[in-house]
């Protein structure tokens, strides 16, 4: 230690002497400082989530990914109505009622009764939301309603046939028609129209309620259907058919402004299945270049039976 060092030491109070001291013994001051060597790692990607959703650019990587439109996973969400049909009304085997004497006929009718209670407090629920509500009146305008939604799907008024039908029944009643031909209309009433089932539930929070009425309609109706080349598919326009169905309605009691729409039909299990729909199948015809066409071919025509077939003389 120099000499120099040693009177400034002497200067210096004891404990800045010794502060001194162990910061030079410090082993840390005399290890070698560090060296930063770079290392060269892979590209990572960052994601960008301030892009915004495209759906339509969504669509082209499901079509080139080799999805259908059914399988596409984009499904608009709504809340003016229901997404099913709950608590369905299960029709009674053959829309008869059994003789209470036997054991079917006696489950039927604890069945019923259970069924109608529950519907009459259901019945209370939509009449504080709707006080002139009633059953026999509402079986009447709910035909009406029946009949505008179906000649407004033959006429295909879309408009009309949103404020008639829900967003749930609106895709299944139009899906598949965009090119054939409807022809429908309603003859008669053959039994008055009656409410056979009512529930309400409520949905997403309570207070939220929705309501569905089931009403039975016996008519006698006429439907044909036409495909893209004006022929007959099914039904037809000169003979009517006796129609029994079961017809679900509802309404988002909640919304002062809601009416009453088409919301889908009940199919019980024993109702009859329905004829088979003819279709046009295009028959293949001959092979043809580019440069041909069908009526420059010499086809050999089909020769009568009874005719005598010309022949060629020769001198």
């Amino acid at each position: 230690m120099s000499a120099s060092m040693r009177l400034n030491m002497a200067k210096l109070p004891l404990r800045l002497c010794l502060q001194n001291v162990e910061s030079l013994l410090n082993p840390a001051r005399l290890a070698p400082s560090s060296v930063l060597v770079p290392v060269r790692t892979r590209k990572r990607k960052v994601s960008n989530n301030s892009k915004q959703f495209d759906p339509v650019k969504e669509l082209k990587n499901y079509a080139l990914a080799g999805a259908t439109a059914k399988e596409i996973l984009l499904r608009p969400i709504t809340i003016t109505c229901t997404a099913a049909i709950f608590d369905p009304y299960i029709p009674p085997e053959g829309d008869a009622r059994v003789s209470s004497l036997l054991k079917e006929g006696l489950k039927q009718r604890a069945e019923q009764f259970k069924q109608t209670a529950v519907s009459q407090l259901a019945i209370r629920k939509i009449k504080d939301h709707e006080p002139d509500f009633s059953t026999k009146t509402f079986a009447e305008k709910a035909q009406n309603i029946f009949i505008d939604a179906h000649n407004n799907l033959t006429n295909f008024d879309k408009n009309k046939l949103h404020a008639l039908v829900t967003e749930r029944c609106f895709p299944e009643m139009v899906r598949g028609n965009r090119y054939k031909t409807i022809r429908w209309s309603f003859v008669e009433s053959l039994e008055p129209p009656r409410v056979v089932h009512v529930r309400c539930t409520d949905m997403v929070n309570k207070g939220n309620l929705f309501g569905q009425i089931t009403v039975r309609m016996h008519s006698r109706q006429i439907l044909a259907i036409y495909d893209q080349f004006g022929r007959l598919m099914y039904g037809g326009e000169q003979i009517p058919k006796d129609v029994l169905e079961y017809v679900v309605f509802e309404k988002h009691l909640v919304n002062r402004y809601g009416q009453w729409r088409l919301h889908g039909k009940i199919v019980p299990a024993w109702a009859p299945p329905k004829d088979p729909i003819i279709k046009t199948v295009a028959i293949p015809g001959p092979k043809l270049d580019p440069s041909q066409d069908y009526e420059d071919l010499s086809i050999p025509k089909e020769e009568k039976k009874g005719e005598p077939t010309q022949a060629q003389w020769y001198k």
